[in-house]
C-alpha cells in the first residue's frame, strides 16, 4: 500500500501553482448546468393554433453554451403525457454513452413525471451542434443549439466576427405531429408533409397568413457568423440571404478550408457555420430557405422567409429580393458538397483512415410488409441490407452492457443478401426481413462504408446521422458505386469530417471512421454498431448512471 506524508503549506501551495502552469486547459474548463423542462406550450401559426411539446415553453428550445473541454449538465423533467429522450446530435460522448439519447438503443425513455440528469465532457469539439427529442416525432418541435466555443486563449482559425447569430431551420405541422405519426402507422403509408417550413421558429409570410417572421439585424461594416442548424425532419434545404456573399468555415462543429457561396446547402440534421459581411447599402434584405427533392416523392415545397434589415434603414423599406435554386437543382447540391473540405492543419489534422479493417457496404431501400392492422393491408419499412429494425423494450446499451441475452443479436449482413441493379431495375419481391441485428467493432478497428441509394418503390435522397462520431467523407457519386473504379476517386487528403451525411437520390456515399469510442451508434434508417470496450478503463463505457431511466 502505499503512503502519503503530509505536505507543508507553502510546498503544497507552490506544486498546485506549478500543475496550474502545466495544465491551463484544466482551470479553464467549467462545469455548465441547464434545467430542460419538457411541457405543453400553445401558438399560433399560419392562422392556427395549437398545443405543442417544448423544453422550457420555447421553440426553439434553449441554446446551450459550452467551451471545448467543459462539461455540460441538463437536468431533464418529463412534464408531458408522452415518453421523452433527449440527443445531443453530434457530441462525441467519449465513454458516456448512456447520456447520448435515441430511445432503446442508449437509455429507455425518461417517462412521465420523471427525471434524468445527462451529464457529459465535450471532447475535442468546437462549433455548432444540437439537441433534440430522439424518440417518435417529438423532435419537430423539441430541440436547440449547442454552441461550443473554442478553449479560453485558442482563436477561430478564420477572421473573428464582430457579432453571433443562431439561426434553427424547422418544419411546422398545424396538426399535433404525434398524431400525424399515429395516423401513418395506421395506414401503413409515409405521414403527412408538413404545412411549412421555419426560420427560427417562424413560417415567414404565406398568403393568407402573413407574419412578419424573424429578422436579422445587422449594422453595415461588421461581420457576423451564422451558426445555422437545420432541424427539419425530413427536408433538405437551400439557405440564401439576397444581395450577400456567404463565406462557409464549419460543418457539423468541424472547421473547412473557407470558401465563398452565395447558396449553402443542409440535409436534415446538419450544422454550418457562415460568416456575413454586412457591405451592402441600408435596407431590408429577403432570407429564404427552399427544400431540394429530385425524387418523385411528397414533400413540403413552400419558401420561408425572415428578412436581414441594417440598423438605420428608415421605416417601411422595399424588401431586396433575390432569385431562388429550382427544387430539384441536383447539380447545385454536389458543387456545394464538394467544394466542402477539411481545414488539414497541423492544429486541426484530418486522420482519415487509410488502412480499413471492415469494408462495409449497406443498401437503403423502402420495402412492403403485409400489416394485417393497416387500413391499406401493407405497410412501407425501411431497410439496411433487406434489415427493418426491430426496436427492442429495453436499451442495447444495458443489454450487451449486462449481457441479456435475447434483446439482440450481432449478426447484421455487411453486404445486401442480393446483388441487383440497385438504381435501375428493381427486385420483384419488396419484403424486408425484420430483426434486431447488429454489427460489432472492435475497439479502435477502422470501417469503411458506403451507402447506395435504390430506386426500390422510388428513388429518395437519404440523411445519415452517426450517433458518437464523427467520420470523414471520401466519396460519393450519381448511380451504382463502382467498387473497382470509385475508390481511386476518393479524397483522403482533406475530406470533411462530418456527423451527418445525405446519400444522394439514386447515388452513393462513401464514408471512413475509426470506432475509437466504446459506446453503440445508430442510424437513423435503424440499425446499430456494437463497439467492444478496449484495453483499461481509459478505453471502456463507464457504468450505468444511478438515476438511469427503467424500462
Amino acid at each position: 500500500m502505499m503512503m502519503m506524508k503530509r505536505m507543508e503549506p507553502c510546498l503544497l501551495a507552490k506544486i498546485l501553482v506549478l500543475v496550474a502552469l502545466l495544465f491551463p486547459s484544466f482551470v479553464h474548463s467549467l462545469v455548465r448546468h441547464y434545467k430542460f423542462s419538457v411541457v405543453l406550450s400553445n401558438t399560433t401559426k399560419l392562422c392556427s393554433t395549437k398545443s405543442f411539446v417544448t423544453v422550457n415553453g420555447e421553440f426553439p428550445g434553449p441554446t446551450i453554451y459550452a467551451r471545448e473541454d467543459d462539461t455540460v449538465i441538463v437536468r431533464v423533467t418529463n412534464h408531458v403525457p408522452y415518453n421523452v429522450t433527449l440527443h445531443w446530435h453530434g457530441i462525441k460522448q467519449f465513454r458516456s454513452g448512456w447520456h447520448d439519447g435515441p430511445a432503446y438503443v442508449t437509455q429507455c425513455p425518461i417517462q412521465p413525471r420523471q427525471t434524468y440528469v445527462y451529464n457529459f465532457t465535450i471532447t475535442g469539439q468546437r462549433g455548432t451542434l444540437w439537441w433534440h427529442a430522439h424518440i417518435t416525432w417529438l423532435r419537430a418541435t423539441v430541440h436547440g443549439a449547442i454552441v461550443i466555443f473554442p478553449k479560453r486563449g485558442i482563436p477561430y482559425p478564420f477572421p473573428k466576427p464582430d457579432k453571433e447569430k443562431t439561426i434553427v431551420l424547422g418544419e411546422w405541422w398545424k396538426s399535433d405531429v404525434e398524431a400525424v405519426v399515429d395516423d401513418a402507422t395506421k395506414s401503413g403509408l409515409p405521414p403527412n408533409i408538413s404545412d411549412s417550413h421555419t426560420i427560427n421558429g417562424h413560417p415567414g409570410s404565406l398568403p393568407p397568413c402573413i407574419s412578419q417572421g424573424y429578422t436579422l439585424h445587422v449594422e453595415s461594416g461588421k461581420t457576423y457568423l451564422l451558426r445555422i442548424v437545420n432541424a427539419a425532419l425530413n427536408d433538405e434545404l437551400f439557405f440564401k440571404i439576397a444581395g450577400h456573399k456567404l463565406t462557409v468555415v464549419e460543418a457539423d462543429a468541424s472547421y473547412v478550408k473557407p470558401f465563398d457561396i452565395d447558396t449553402i446547402f443542409l440535409s436534415p440534421g446538419q450544422t454550418t457555420n457562415v460568416l456575413l459581411t454586412a457591405n451592402q447599402p441600408l435596407g431590408k434584405y429577403l432570407i429564404a430557405i427552399t427544400p431540394f427533392m429530385d425524387a418523385p416523392i411528397g414533400f413540403d415545397n413552400l419558401t420561408a422567409t425572415a428578412t436581414l434589415r441594417y440598423k438605420g434603414t428608415p421605416p417601411y423599406p422595399k424588401t431586396t429580393l433575390t432569385t431562388i435554386p429550382a427544387v430539384n437543382a441536383t447539380a447545385e447540391t454536389f458543387r456545394y458538397i464538394d467544394s466542402l473540405r477539411s481545414i488539414n492543419t497541423n492544429t486541426y489534422p484530418a486522420k482519415v483512415p487509410l488502412t480499413i479493417d471492415h469494408d462495409l457496404f449497406f443498401s437503403i431501400t423502402v420495402g412492403v410488409n403485409p400489416c394485417d392492422t393497416c387500413t391499406q393491408g401493407i405497410r412501407l419499412a425501411s431497410a439496411l441490407n433487406n434489415i427493418t429494425f426491430d426496436m427492442p423494450t429495453i436499451s442495447l446499451l444495458q443489454a450487451n452492457y449486462y449481457n441479456i441475452p435475447g434483446v439482440f443479436t450481432d449478426d447484421f449482413p455487411p453486404r445486401p443478401p442480393m446483388v441487383f441493379d440497385y438504381t435501375g431495375v428493381q427486385p420483384t419481391n419488396l419484403q424486408t426481413n425484420n430483426g434486431t441485428k447488429l454489427y460489432r467493432l472492435k475497439f479502435n478497428s477502422t470501417v469503411q462504408l458506403v451507402l447506395q441509394g435504390t430506386a426500390m418503390i422510388a428513388p429518395e435522397n437519404h440523411p445519415f446521422h452517426l450517433h458518437g462520431y464523427n467520420f470523414f467523407v471520401v466519396g460519393q457519386g450519381h448511380g451504382n458505386f463502382d467498387p473497382d473504379k470509385d475508390p481511386f476517386t476518393f479524397n483522403l487528403v482533406d475530406p470533411v469530417e462530418r456527423n451527418t451525411i445525405g446519400v444522394p437520390n439514386a447515388g452513393w456515399a462513401a464514408i471512413r471512421f475509426r470506432a475509437d469510442n466504446p459506446v453503440h451508434t445508430t442510424w437513423g434508417l435503424k440499425m446499430a454498431f456494437i463497439v467492444d470496450n478496449g484495453e483499461g478503463p481509459n478505453e471502456s463505457l463507464l457504468p450505468p448512471p444511478p438515476d438511469f431511466p427503467k424500462c
